[in-house]
């Protein structure tokens, strides 16, 4: 089981956002606070928004359309079509509008089969949980017609509730197995104490850091690169023109060669600081499965989330 917006437990926790969310999974068939049902719900909606944008539709409006736009192009290479000019220009023209509307068509079923069915109704308990100040510890980009990436609100966004005051802090329950009677031998069954919240992993010291370093470098080839051109250059100059201080670019393609090292070894870093963290996303699937209360994910997990499904 992947890692979940909100788990099941989470949503039972707090009596509104449980009664709220039953109440909506009535209107849909869904028990949305059963995370086997929700896996399987959003496995296969994935997989039915997947199969409708690659209706021929689809395909056949994005070839019209550019069939359309550069057919045009091709009148000057023509004899042909230079002698038919406004016929060519007319099918151009014609060809683009049917192009544009079988891509306007397949976009509006997409967007149908994203914000009815089920799926709306799991957008609205994510919105009645964060508002109640549940967080959400990863909702993937396909669930509000998000390109992974993306930003943006999407096609379906989660809707927004106002804010709702938290529910004050719920005792220890404690069950007995009889209550106190008047008997001739009274003896009072001892208390079962209620099961203990499953607790998050902690964040390893790699995971920050691969949080902190996941955006930085890529610039060493792109260097290394120039600087070698630029040696080279110089060398070329100075064979050229005959003047030795075009020799001096020559020093520019050791640097280069560290430069190249250092991306080297700084991409290996990465590789390792980025097995780590997906080690603790694998975590806290497990903690959440168990009934743990994940917290909303950094930007980074997001996006490493995003990239292995």
């Amino acid at each position: 089981m992947g890692l979940l917006p909100v788990s099941g437990a989470a949503l039972r926790a707090d009596a509104r956002v449980r009664e709220a969310a039953r109440d909506i999974g009535t209107r849909y068939g869904v028990d949305y606070t059963d995370d086997a049902a929700v896996t399987a719900l959003l496995t296969e909606r994935r997989k039915s928004l997947e199969t409708e944008q690659r209706r021929p539709a689809a395909y056949l409006g994005l070839l019209t359309l550019m069939a359309g736009m550069f057919l045009p192009f091709g009148i000057p290479l023509s004899p042909a079509l230079d002698a038919h000019l406004f016929a060519v220009l007319g099918a151009a023209g014609g060809l683009t509008v049917v192009g544009a509307a079988l891509l306007v068509h397949a976009r509006a079923q997409w967007k149908r089969a994203l914000r009815n069915g089920p799926l709306a109704g799991y957008r609205e308990v994510l919105g009645v949980a964060r508002a109640h100040g549940i967080p959400l510890a990863h909702i993937p980009p396909w669930l509000e017609g998000r390109t992974n990436g993306g930003g943006g609100k999407g096609a379906a966004p989660i809707p927004t509730y106002p804010p709702v005051e938290p529910a004050p802090e719920a005792h220890a329950e404690t069950e007995t197995a009889s209550s106190p009677s008047p008997s001739p031998s009274p003896s009072p069954s001892p208390t079962v104490p209620a099961p203990a919240p499953v607790p998050v992993p902690p964040k390893p010291w790699a995971v920050s850091h691969y949080e902190h370093t996941a955006d930085a470098g890529g610039w060493h080839d792109e260097v290394g690169c120039l600087l070698v051109l630029a040696g080279a250059g110089g060398v070329t100059w100075a064979v050229t023109v005959g003047t030795g201080v075009g020799y001096a670019a020559l020093l520019l393609v050791p640097v280069a060669i560290w430069i190249w090292l250092a991306g080297h070894r700084q991409g290996r870093e990465k590789e390792e600081l980025r097995e780590q963290a997906l080690k603790y996303v694998k975590e806290l699937e497990a903690a959440q499965a168990a009934g743990a209360r994940v917290p909303e994910l950094s930007p980074q997990l997001r996006a490493l989330l995003d990239d292995t499904h």
